[in-house]
């Protein structure tokens, strides 16, 4: 149904003979220029048809029978403008009566194309209804409203008000005048009678009179209805559906076929007077028997007529709506006391549901946050152990344990404590709402007890990496200098091996001259020995005194070992010098010497040292962590390579001594005792080491490449990551800045920004794979044990931390705007009211940062109307304000808390006054209600909620039983205590 007249454009295209009907093949059309209403072409010379939609309510396309239109005032066609009304008028007239009208509460409603006689009988019986209270009543609706006198009558009682003195002549200007003082009394009360005239009335006209009567029904039985702010129908059906929700068997969607079984009407009876039916044995299958049965105790009991006829609803596929709509109508007025006290109860419904909302809102956030406390009190102490453990593997172990707890113990909770900050915002935004005091969480769960303890878990977490991957670089750094001491200590144990019970020996005591001398070369050979070998035992000091500083777990042993080589060291150096001493008091003897073997002895020593010092750096092992180390390696290494053919040389040159000695001996047949007497160095020991030399040079080559290629590896890592976190850190950046930006801007309503921000939000969490592969390239880094990334400036810990502030603030500013939408639609905000309030606070919030300090604040609110002077009363005054829009007394005001405070002020809101009003209703203007009141006016969990709370009333004119609802209502509201 529409509300306004509906203008349609008549184009009418008609043969050059215009005047006449035209038989010929050229035919007319009607075109009706309207986007709901489209007119079909003449199906025939003397029919025309318009196929009116649904939205306008017509049961049957629109007849037109041979009408004929004057010629056209040029080239035979002529456009017509007119209310549909008139139109409808005309074509009835020319029609014969058939034509269907159509309108809403302002206009003929559903007229008929021919009378029905449900409506008929309907009709007339809701006019007896009333007219009865006159005293009078009507037999033939068509005839009994012709004179005008019935019809003033029945406007005066249904109305309660005077008409004009009507005319009492027989003529028919009389009873013109008659039924025009009642069209135009009910013109008065805002109905346009479209197409209704009194000479039609006069005349008889049944559709026409049924029309008028239906008009009058809407306004006067029916337009007045409302349910929850429904009006006129859907105020009347909801109060059905309401009424009979209860029952079985009872579904009512309509004013027709729900009707049909009776039981929807029954149901009425029985919700309002129970002893008037036994619903229990009524049956679905029954429709006689249930509507008989509601009609005759309607009639005899609740005083309303029986306007319908059982036989005419069972026996019609679809019951006549506007007679249904009529008697229902009857019940709702019969009722209607009755409604008062559902409207009370409905209010009181609607408060403590809100209140009951809001309790289970603080149960579930004080458990929330418990837990999280919990979790975050048992996760700190274990992340504080800086128990360090004694191998690589045990604390490789506490590394990835470390991981788990990043990649699956803490995103939860990383997701709880948002959810729980989104969970406070929404609960103190409905507390707000419905005018209750801010929630004050339990002593240690506030927000930001929670953010501090969340703080000092990020603190903990954070140290205790950076002192993980220190333990691991330190047992690193000790693994390989406890190999290398143990390495250096057996050579040097090795060459000592001896050397003790070699410098104690009196072999010169009884030698020749020439053994004597040889004994004095020996030494001096051992003494250049001893000096060569002073480096080593230097370095196993340095290397014991670092693993000392370094804690090295084993440092007892190696302590002792050390100790040993520096005491027997410091005995070798004792005993030659005791024996160098006792060879040079004998040297004097001896005057011959083989000179060659001392020369051998001489070259061979420092040359066998050389070896020896070359085996031990070929197979030293070694430790790098950048490119340019194994390339510094490797360069020192082909240097060292480069040096192997003067060695060699050195060595054959050495050779050429031992060959010259045997040419020697052979050539003089020199009687010689043993072997060189100057050292005990060999040509086959030569050759033999410098073999092993030459067979260690390609394996150091072989640990050179692969550790060169591990560098590499180690290198491309290092750029993987860093390119991927050089995008990923800006990228977080760009998004935090745009949500910034987005939390700022007026761009749309609410919805398109919420829509907005949601399809953001959709986009971040989109871009998780990459993090994930980021975690994925970190992961391999740190197995790799790479501890520096000259390629970025990003780390793991800072994309970590960039991310999840990402997802926190756009949570947050999704639950924001969700908040403001929620404010709007409670308190009936406007989009302008909240672009100006927007736009007020966007002037005032100079550093951007989404808050107002407390002079901001009271700058915005002088900028926008309030009186705030400078004195006692106005800070007094801007106190009170501050202390509502700051509950935490944090300094500083919110967006959100900014709207509660604007909408407070320019809105209403449920106060006590109105709940204890609501309360008064359903206890019978008494003071006190019964747990049997609340039983039946409240749903049941809702009054055993209030009978829960409720304290007992002692007042006076107390009952047993009786409960105080008015100290209930006020402690709804924090005015007192529940």
């Amino acid at each position: 149904m529409f509300h306004s007249v509906l203008w349609l454009f008549l184009w009418l295209k008609l043969p050059p003979r215009a005047g006449k009907l035209a038989h010929t093949s050229e035919k007319p059309s009607l075109e009706l220029i309207d986007s709901r209403v489209n007119l079909t072409p003449l199906h025939s010379q003397s029919d025309l048809i318009a196929e009116v939609p649904p939205a306008l309510q017509t049961r049957s396309p629109v007849t037109f029978k041979w009408l004929l239109f004057p010629p056209p005032p040029s080239e035979g066609q002529c456009r017509l403008s007119l209310s549909l009304a008139s139109l409808l008028q005309v074509l009835l007239q020319l029609s014969g009566g058939n034509v269907v009208c159509f309108g809403g509460p302002g206009a003929v409603t559903d007229a008929f194309c021919s009378p029905s006689p449900p409506s008929l009988q309907t009709f007339t019986a809701w006019c007896n209804s009333h007219l009865r209270k006159a005293g009078t009543q009507i037999e033939n609706i068509e005839e009994d409203f012709r004179d005008g006198l019935k019809l003033m009558l029945l406007l005066e009682v249904i109305s309660g008000e005077r008409l004009a003195k009507p005319e009492r002549g027989k003529m028919r200007v009389h009873k013109i005048s008659n039924v025009n003082k009642a069209l135009d009394f009910i013109a008065g009360k805002g109905v346009k009678l479209v197409s209704i005239g009194a000479e039609e009335i006069v005349d008889g006209n049944a559709k026409m009179t049924l029309g008028m009567i239906w008009t009058i029904i809407l306004r006067f039985a029916i337009q007045d209805i409302s349910v929850e702010e429904t009006s006129a129908k859907e105020g009347l059906l909801l109060w059905c559906q309401r009424k009979t929700a209860p029952y079985k068997n009872v579904n009512i969607q309509n004013f027709h076929i729900s009707w049909k079984d009776g039981l929807g009407f029954c149901a009425l009876i029985h919700r309002h007077r129970p002893e008037l039916i036994d619903y229990g044995k009524l049956r679905k299958d029954d429709p006689m028997t249930n509507l008989n049965t509601a009609f005759d105790v309607a009639e005899k009991y609740l005083d309303i007529p029986k306007m319908l006829d059982a036989e005419d609803i069972v026996g019609t596929a679809r019951p006549d709506e506007k007679a249904i709509m009529t008697y229902v109508s009857s019940f709702y007025h019969a009722f209607s006391g009755a409604q008062k006290a559902e409207t009370a109860a409905n209010r009181i419904c609607k408060v403590l549901a809100v209140n009951q909302e809001n309790e289970q809102l603080m149960e579930d956030y004080e458990k929330l946050a418990s837990d999280l406390l919990e979790w975050i009190r048992r996760t700190i102490p274990w992340l504080e152990n800086r128990m360090p453990e004694n191998t690589m593997q045990a604390m490789q172990q506490k590394l990835e344990d470390f991981r788990d707890y990043r990649r699956l113990h803490k995103p939860p909770k990383v997701q709880e404590k948002c959810q729980l900050e989104i969970n406070f915002n929404t609960l103190q935004t409905k507390l707000r709402l419905s005018n209750r005091p801010a929630f004050m969480p339990s002593e240690g769960k506030m927000v930001s007890d929670i953010n501090n303890g969340w703080g000092n878990l990020e603190g903990a977490e954070k140290g205790y990496e950076e002192w993980l991957l220190n333990e691991i670089r330190r047992l690193e750094r000790l693994d390989h200098l406890a190999e290398k001491f143990r390495q250096k200590a057996a050579i040097h144990e090795a060459w000592t091996e001896g050397k003790e019970k070699m410098l104690q020996k009196h072999d010169f005591e009884t030698a020749s001259l020439s053994e004597i001398k040889a004994l004095l070369k020996k030494h001096e050979a051992f003494e250049s020995d001893l000096a060569a070998h002073q480096d080593r035992v230097e370095q196993i000091a340095a290397i014991a005194q670092e693993l000392n500083e370094l804690d090295y777990y084993d440092s007892p042993s190696v302590n002792a070992r050390c100790q040993r080589i520096c005491d027997q060291w410091d005995a070798l150096g004792a005993l030659t010098q005791k024996r160098s001493e006792a060879l040079q008091r004998t040297e004097k003897l001896l005057e011959t010497i083989d000179q060659l073997y001392l020369e051998f002895a001489k070259r061979a020593a420092p040359f066998n040292n050389w070896m020896e010092g070359a085996m031990e750096d070929l197979q030293d092992t070694f430790i790098v962590h950048t490119i340019e180390e194994i390339q510094g390696l490797s360069t020192a290494h082909e240097q060292f390579k480069a040096t192997l053919p003067d060695a060699d040389k050195e060595r054959q040159a050495i050779l050429g001594i031992h060959n010259e000695i045997a040419k020697i001996v052979q050539t003089y047949h020199v009687n010689m005792a043993g072997t060189n007497p100057y050292t005990t160095i060999n040509p086959q020991e030569v050759n033999a080491k410098w073999d092993k030399v030459r067979q260690l040079v390609p394996q150091r080559d072989q640990a050179l490449i692969e550790e060169h290629a591990r560098q590499q590896n180690n290198e491309r890592l290092r750029r993987q990551f860093a390119n991927q976190a050089n995008v990923i850190g800006p990228w977080i950046q760009t998004k935090m800045e745009e949500i910034g930006r987005i939390s700022m801007e007026m761009h749309g309503t609410l919805e398109d920004q919420l829509t907005h921000l949601r399809q953001y939000e959709k986009s971040i969490v989109n871009y998780k794979p990459k993090i994930d592969q980021l975690e994925g390239d970190h992961q391999l880094i740190q197995e790799a044990l790479i501890f520096d990334n000259k390629h970025t400036n990003y780390t793991m810990e800072h994309i970590r931390v960039g991310w999840e502030q990402l997802l926190t603030t756009i949570a947050r500013t999704i639950n924001e705007i969700e908040n403001q939408v929620l404010t709007r639609d409670a308190k009936g905000i406007t989009q302008e009211q909240l672009n100006e309030y927007r736009a007020s606070f966007n002037h005032f919030d100079r550093d951007h940062s989404g808050t107002l300090g407390a002079e901001e604040f009271k700058a915005c609110l002088i900028s926008l109307g309030f009186d705030i002077a400078n004195d006692a009363q106005g800070e007094n005054e801007f106190s009170r304000i501050m202390s509502i829009v700051d509950p935490n007394r944090m300094g500083i005001v919110t967006f959100q808390g900014f709207i509660d405070f604007m909408s407070r002020e320019t809105t209403d809101t449920d106060t006590a006054d109105q709940v204890t009003a609501s309360f008064k209703v359903l206890a019978g203007d008494k003071n006190y209600i019964l747990a049997d009141e609340l039983l039946r006016e409240l749903p049941p969990d809702q009054a055993e909620y209030c009978m829960a709370r409720m304290a007992p009333y002692t007042g006076p004119d107390a009952v047993p039983g009786a409960l105080d609802y008015m100290s209930f209502s006020t402690a709804l509201y924090g005015e007192s205590d529940l």
